[in-house]
C-alpha cells in the first residue's frame, strides 16, 4: 500500500441527542485532517446542517447519496435517511436510537464492501438502540457478528493498552465466563494485534487476576489457581511473553503497567476504571481481532453537556488518528508477511 494514500474514514453519527455531532464538527474544522484522510459521515444533510448552524461551524459539507460520490479534501455527508429528525440535546429518545442504528448499519456495510478503509463510531445510547431487529449491548458485539475474526475490546493510548477477557458481562457471571479456551483466545487476539496493528515484534503482556489478591491461595476464590494460572503457564510455554495473574488493586498504582505492552483485565470495570483514570479524554476504544479497523472515543453520549458547545473532541480526534495508524500498520504487516524476504533498505552513513 502507498503510505501516502488518503484513507477514507467512515463515521457513524451515534446518538444525535448526545455530543457526537459536536465532536465530529470540532475535529474536522481542523483542515489538516483533510491532508491525510477523507471523512464520510453516515447521517443526513438535514441533521448535519442543524449541527453546523447550532454550533456555528464553518465546515462546508459535500452532500452525497452514494459512496461513489465521495470527494477528497472535503467533509462528505452520506444521506442514510431523508426524513426530518427532531434533535433535542440531552434527551433519551427511541426514535433517535433508530437513526443511530441506521447510520451504524450503513457504515458497517460500506466497511464490509471495502468502500471505506476504517470506521470510527460516535457514542450511542445502549438503551435506546434496542429493538426487535437490534439486540446488541453495543458496537463491539454488533461488529463481532458482522465482521470476520474474534473481537476484543482494546482500550489504547500511546503509552497504555488494556484488553478485556470479558466485556459487557454482569459481574456475577464473570467467573463462569472465564474458561481456558476464552483466555487463550483473548490473549492470542491481543498478541496478534500488538504485532500487526502496533508493530511490536515481541509483545509483553500482563494479565490481572479474577479475584481480589488473585484469590489468596483459595481463601477468596479458586478461579485464579484452577483456571487462570495453569492456562497462562500453558501459553507462556509456547514462547509468548505472558505474565500473571497480578493483583489488580496495586498493579496500576505501583506503575507496574509501564513494564508491559498490554494489560488484560478479567472484567470490564477492572480494566476500564484505571484506564480512564489515567487517560480520560485521550483514550480510544479499539475493536481488535476483526478483519476491519474500528475505533471510537473512550466516552459516552454525555447528555449532561450535549448542545452546550463545551464537549472535548480530543478522544474522537485520537480515535481517527488511531484508526488510520492501525490500518497503515496492518497493511504494512500484510505486505511484509506476503513477501518475508523484503526488508527495509539499509541506512548509509556518510
Amino acid at each position: 500500500m502507498n503510505e501516502e494514500e488518503n484513507i477514507i474514514v467512515g463515521i457513524s453519527i451515534g446518538d444525535l441527542n448526545g455530543i457526537g455531532g459536536e465532536i465530529i464538527l470540532k475535529t474536522f474544522e481542523d483542515p489538516r485532517f483533510l491532508d491525510f484522510c477523507t471523512p464520510v459521515i453516515f447521517a443526513s444533510a438535514k441533521a448535519m446542517t442543524f449541527f453546523k448552524t447550532h454550533f456555528k461551524s464553518e465546515i462546508n459539507f459535500n452532500i452525497i447519496n452514494n459512496i461513489s460520490q465521495i470527494v477528497n479534501n472535503k467533509v462528505n455527508v452520506l444521506n442514510c435517511w431523508n426524513e426530518p429528525v427532531k434533535i433535542e440535546f440531552g434527551k433519551e429518545d427511541v426514535k433517535i436510537g433508530n437513526f443511530a442504528i441506521k447510520s451504524l448499519e450503513a457504515a458497517t456495510k460500506a466497511l464490509k464492501e471495502n468502500e471505506i478503509h476504517v470506521l470510527v463510531t460516535a457514542p450511542i445510547n445502549k438503551h435506546n438502540i434496542q429493538s426487535e431487529d437490534f439486540k446488541f449491548p453495543g458496537h463491539t458485539d454488533y461488529l463481532a457478528q458482522e465482521l470476520e475474526g474474534e473481537s476484543l475490546m482494546f482500550m489504547i493510548t500511546d503509552t497504555l493498552r488494556v484488553g478485556l477477557l470479558t466485556d459487557h458481562v454482569p459481574v456475577k457471571d464473570v467467573a463462569t465466563h472465564i474458561t481456558p479456551e476464552l483466555i487463550e483466545q483473548k490473549i492470542g487476539t491481543v498478541y496478534n494485534s500488538l504485532k500487526k496493528d502496533f508493530k511490536i515484534e515481541r509483545p509483553k503482556i500482563a494479565v490481572l487476576g479474577i479475584n481480589p489478591h488473585t484469590g489468596d491461595n483459595g481463601v477468596i476464590g479458586t478461579e485464579d489457581d484452577d483456571v487462570l494460572r495453569p492456562t497462562l503457564k500453558k501459553i507462556k510455554d509456547t514462547g509468548k511473553l505472558v505474565y500473571g495473574p497480578y493483583a489488580a488493586d496495586s498493579f496500576f498504582g505501583s506503575n507496574n503497567y509501564k513494564n508491559f505492552d498490554a494489560i488484560i483485565a478479567s472484567y470490564h470495570d477492572q480494566g476500564l476504571i484505571p484506564f480512564k483514570t489515567l487517560s480520560f479524554g485521550q483514550g480510544v476504544n479499539y475493536t481488535a481481532g476483526l478483519n476491519k479497523v474500528r475505533t471510537s472515543p473512550d466516552h459516552g453520549t454525555a447528555y449532561e453537556i450535549a448542545g452546550k458547545g463545551v464537549a472535548d473532541e480530543n478522544s474522537f480526534k485520537e480515535a481517527v488518528f488511531s484508526a488510520i495508524s492501525i490500518y497503515r500498520n496492518r497493511m504494512s504487516y500484510e505486505q511484509l508477511t506476503a513477501n518475508p524476504l523484503k526488508k527495509a533498505p539499509r541506512k548509509v552513513h556518510r
